[in-house]
């Protein structure tokens, strides 16, 4: 997970309106003014709104409107952004990456969280705030000390209302009626707290029910869209009559290379026969005109012929007998002219027979054009190059119906599913349900504080009625005058580790193992090497060691324990980021500590930074310059 771009328009700490794109690695954004900019709270408001107005405490002060967007990249790969106006409603969109368009997911509050939680991977409120976000009211030296004296002296109610104020952090109630007043307010105000709280938990409940049913019933989206695109397809899918082809056509092409073969074979024969018939053909048939023979021959008759009428008409008739010789003489001719007509009927019978093979030939790629033209109009119709692949086309439409059988079949299997018919049928009364619950919500108000809040504001009111009454004594000093001994600070390790725990879904113990060595080094180089090892008992308690001594960290110079403290938030940190990437929010918490120490700090964020996306809010130069990129907010 992965922060893209913050978009604000008059919220508090920000620019009064602009957008400020996000890149990976260490980046340090600068605030506008001294005052640092609330990142954490913000992204803390637009991740995990309940709805009820809380985030417009951000609003800039005099704005009578506030929005703000937050556009991040979830472990799932897709770009989303959360937009919300502060006191007001919010949406939630994704980025459609075929489109490159944004899709609205849902205006719903408790949808949207249930969205980010599910498909987002974004971790619960808590663990996010713990370990994701380092503020400064979260350093150890910032929160009030213990303060067991007051507790002893009012046991009714120190179990009831721990006090986590020192008593140099309370003073003396200047007005006890107004004090007794408003502890009177603040209890009637932790009874609607507490009330709230619990509607808030079964709301959680009830939403966690309701998304755990819609996630099941959304499990047969997929065959249902998968369903619909087979049957657009079958529908889509060609067929003989849809494309005007013969019903055959189908067998034709089955067929198609066997007719190709018999049309081979066909003119091979053809070929051969030819071949034959020209090896045998007749001879040259000479002119009529050109033969000698017939020529002399009919000359030869004629000149008898006349010789024989010539000479007959005289006296003696003996030489008409000569006319008789024109009869071989005129056989010769015929017969040569009979011989003639014979060789032109000889050669006339050969061209006879070349055009049967060509009669042959035309019937032969006939036929196989007969065959073959109803596959050209299927192969133009197909939109497809060879003729093979006309049968898996017109295959297809039988194939898909198949497909979209075999589909329904799974789905009227999941839809029959004992939980998923559960989860049908208790969807709407969960929904009403917790409509119920928001509804009541709302009834008690549009914001109220958390219980432990009340809690610690009741314990100093009470702390401040008891100093009024009975001012403690001053403190006896020490041994050899030394000063007197104070609470010591709260402990922070058993809070993280057990956050810690949930994230690598393991025991604290494990926990302990795996983030011990890396801690030390953290804390080593943080604190000089005043401390050469850490330890955790069973329930997440540490303790440092310093020259042979065991010393419980809330027992430690603030300073130094504000030091351990950072040390295993960034172990955390980098150790979780081995799993699953989230962005690493820090406002300005190093406001006071020793300079020297604040390169060593920004080194160690830089390192982050090549494991997760670190955003370091802090307008001190030297962070910038040690930093990937600075983003001016």
């Amino acid at each position: 997970m992965q922060f893209a771009e913050v978009a604000v328009q008059n919220v508090r700490g920000f620019s009064p309106a602009g957008r400020f794109a996000l890149k990976a690695g260490y980046l340090v954004l600068k605030p506008p003014a001294a005052e640092a900019s609330p990142l954490a709270g913000l992204s803390l408001a637009l991740l995990f709104a309940d709805g009820r107005g809380g985030d417009a405490s951000f609003m800039a002060p005099g704005a009578k409107t506030a929005k703000a967007a937050l556009t991040f990249v979830g472990v799932d790969g897709v770009t989303y952004r959360v937009l919300r106006e502060l006191g007001g409603s919010g949406t939630l969109h994704r980025m459609n990456k075929a489109t490159n368009q944004a899709e609205l997911v849902s205006s719903d509050t408790s949808e949207i969280g249930q969205f980010l939680r599910g498909q987002v991977g974004l971790p619960p409120r808590t663990t996010f705030e713990q370990l994701y976000c380092l503020q400064p009211a979260q350093l150890p030296s910032r929160r009030p000390r213990k303060a067991a004296a007051a507790a002893k002296q009012d046991p009714k109610t120190s179990g009831k209302y721990p006090s986590l104020a020192s008593a140099s952090t309370v003073m003396p109630a200047e007005d006890i009626s107004a004090a007794e007043a408003k502890l009177r307010a603040l209890e009637q105000e932790l009874v609607g707290s507490t009330e709230v709280d619990q509607l808030q938990f079964k709301a959680d409940g009830l939403q966690s029910q309701l998304f755990e049913a819609d996630q099941r019933l959304k499990s047969t989206e997929g065959l249902k869209v998968a369903i619909s695109e087979a049957e657009a397809n079958w529908r889509a899918a060609p067929t003989p009559e849809s494309l005007g082809l013969p019903q055959d056509i189908r067998s034709r092409a089955q067929r198609y290379p066997k007719v190709v073969a018999k049309r081979d074979e066909a003119l091979a024969r053809l070929n051969q026969d030819r071949e034959a018939g020209v090896e045998v053909a007749a001879p040259y048939v000479e002119p009529l005109k050109e033969n000698r023979l017939f020529w002399g021959g009919l000359g030869a008759g004629v000149l008898f012929l006349a010789l024989g009428l010539g000479l007959g008409l005289g006296v003696d008739n003996t030489f008409r007998y000569v006319a008789l010789l024109d009869i071989p003489a005129f056989g010769v001719a015929a017969f040569m002219a009979l011989r003639h007509v014979d060789d032109l009927q000889k050669a006339s019978r050969q061209g006879t027979k070349e055009n049967r093979f060509e009669a042959r030939e035309k019937k032969i790629l006939d036929e196989f054009e007969a065959e073959a033209a109803p596959l050209r109009m299927a192969q133009k119709a197909l939109g497809v190059e060879e003729f093979e692949e006309i049968v898996p086309m017109l295959e297809r439409k039988e194939l898909l119906a198949a497909r979209v059988v075999e589909l329904k079949e799974q789905l009227a299997g999941v839809e029959a599913d004992p939980e998923y018919v559960a989860a049908s049928s208790q969807r709407q009364v969960l929904k009403d349900e917790l409509e119920a619950v928001n509804a009541e919500l709302t009834q008690k108000g549009s914001y109220v504080r958390d219980i432990r809040e009340v809690e610690r504001e009741i314990g100093r009111v009470k702390e401040s009625i008891l100093l009024a009454r009975a001012p403690r004594p001053a403190a006896a000093p020490g041994p050899d005058g030394a000063p007197p001994a104070v609470e010591p600070l709260e402990d922070p390790s058993p809070v993280l580790l057990s956050q810690a725990a949930d994230v690598f879904t393991t025991d604290v113990s494990a926990v302990q193992g795996l983030l011990k060595e890396r801690c030390l080094q953290y804390l080593t180089a943080l604190t000089d090497r005043r401390y050469q090892g850490i330890e955790w008992d069973r329930e997440g308690r540490a303790f440092a060691l310093a020259q042979g001594k065991r010393i419980p960290v809330g027992e430690l110079p603030p300073k130094d324990l504000d030091l351990y403290y950072l040390a295993l938030r960034m172990t955390v940190v980098e150790k979780a980021s081995a799993r699953v990437k989230r962005p690493f929010l820090l406002e300005d918490v190093f406001a006071g500590m020793e300079e020297v120490k604040l390169p060593l700090i920004a080194r160690m964020l830089k390192h982050l930074g090549t494991l997760t996306q670190v955003l370091h809010v802090t307008g001190h130069p030297g962070f910038a310059q040690m930093s990937d990129g600075t983003v001016n907010v």
